[in-house]
């Protein structure tokens, strides 16, 4: 079989991806991962097949007016705090409306769909896989006779609010029912011959990677799966090798620790501790802090966690991940898309704690430091939680199930 993965080029969405892209190449399956230029390098090191298609996106040149309603329909998605607004109408339109008009047209940029289109319809896959923000994938599937399905990175929020879109869009009357995202998808698709129908939006079905407790109710067509953190090219530090167990983490991901909160503050605040303090991507020299803080640049957090007891994170996937499999209590400062959901569903299981940076000092972050490191209930639950992680299909075991979907989602029959 001939699996086409896509991802637009970012890429901490394309890791996500790695795992089940090897599992579906152990399976003996052919393997491409398609995109934008700036992904390569990435992808190689992967160990897989790149296929770049079309020009780099221009997400981050995003007007600053653009951005600020963004950020308006992205920022603080506290679902227990604004359950009412979040699945309000205006809501939900307005942020499929930003999205539409902002966000999804830059990253699938018209020569990136151009061209994995026509690689698809030359490569002829047998099954697309794409991540949720890369609608190319399906257009390119239709396009190719392929099946296609979205693997969920992370917290599936574009499946969620989509679903919650179209059961209000339903109830309403036949003259005040607009979709935006339809309505550029129709666009996108009928550009490359190919008719508009929900599937461009959902896939056929999704890939979740998040244990039972974490996923939305979103009544798609699911399959489930395990989360296996990929962090990149990477190597084992020798300093981690000094037997040190007492260690706490502080690090912002790809996404950078950009809340409001001093960082010299809140390791001044920590100077005391039996730890040692590893923080990444930090700016900061050595003459800035503490002499029980190591800085370093970057380190794969699979392995950094697996001798560590706490990490203090902006809630991002990989990081998050890490920390569930390694049994790791997590402090959570987190406001943007899913990162706060991810850090409120932590504190909720009772493995680590969630704040809001908007209310958050060093001082306050510093006590939670403290308050998780001294009670070993949230050590407890994590493991707990790594437990619940576990018991959930492999990606080999995903590998297998793949298969015998795309068999029956397939337009044109394998063999043909």
């Amino acid at each position: 079989m001939k699996v086409l993965f896509t991802s637009f080029a970012h890429r901490t969405h394309f890791q996500g991806l790695v795992p089940l892209a090897w599992a579906l190449t152990l399976a003996g399956h052919q393997v491409r991962v398609a995109s934008q230029p700036a992904l390569v390098d990435d992808i190689t090191a992967a160990g897989l097949v790149a296929v770049p298609v079309g020009t780099d996106h221009r997400l981050f040149e995003i007007d600053p007016v653009e951005a600020g309603e963004v950020h308006r329909y992205s920022t603080g998605l506290d679902f227990a705090g604004r359950h009412d607004e979040l699945h309000s109408w205006d809501f939900v339109l307005g942020l499929e409306s930003v999205n539409a008009r902002f966000v999804f047209p830059r990253v699938n940029n018209p020569e990136f769909v151009a061209d994995l289109v026509a690689h698809a319809r030359q490569w002829r896959p047998d099954l697309v896989l794409w991540e949720p923000f890369t609608f190319a994938g399906g257009v390119a599937a239709r396009a190719s006779g392929a099946a296609h399905a979205r693997v969920a990175w992370g917290t599936d929020l574009t499946g969620y609010f989509r679903t919650r879109f179209l059961e209000l869009r339903n109830r309403r009357e036949d003259h005040d029912r607009p979709d935006p995202l339809s309505d550029w998808l129709g666009r996108l698709a009928s550009d490359h011959g190919v008719d508009a129908s929900e599937d461009l939006a959902l896939g056929q079905w999704t890939i979740e990677q998040l244990p039972t407790r974490f996923r939305l109710d979103s009544a798609l067509d699911t399959m489930s799966g395990t989360l296996v953190p990929y962090n990149g090219r990477s190597q084992v530090p020798a300093w981690l090798e000094d037997g040190v167990r007492r260690r706490v983490v502080i690090t912002g991901g790809f996404s950078g620790f950009g809340h409001g909160i001093d960082l010299v503050d809140l390791l001044a605040h920590l100077a005391d501790l039996d730890h040692e303090i590893v923080v990444t991507r930090s700016g900061l020299s050595t003459r800035d802090v503490p002499a029980n803080v190591r800085l370093v640049d970057f380190v794969p957090m699979n392995v950094l966690l697996g001798a560590s007891d706490l990490v203090v994170h902006h809630g991002g996937a990989g990081t998050w991940a890490s920390a569930l499999h390694q049994a790791v209590p997590q402090v959570a400062v987190a406001h943007e898309w899913d990162c706060l959901l991810r850090g409120q569903q932590i504190a909720d299981a009772g493995a680590g704690l969630s704040l809001d940076p908007q209310r958050t000092d060093a001082d306050a972050l510093a006590a939670a430091v403290r308050t998780v490191l001294d009670d070993a209930q949230f050590g407890l639950r994590a493991r707990v939680l790594r437990d619940e992680l576990r018991s959930e299909p492999s990606p080999l075991a995903v590998a297998q199930e793949i298969e015998r979907r795309t068999v029956a989602a397939r337009a044109i029959p394998l063999d043909a």
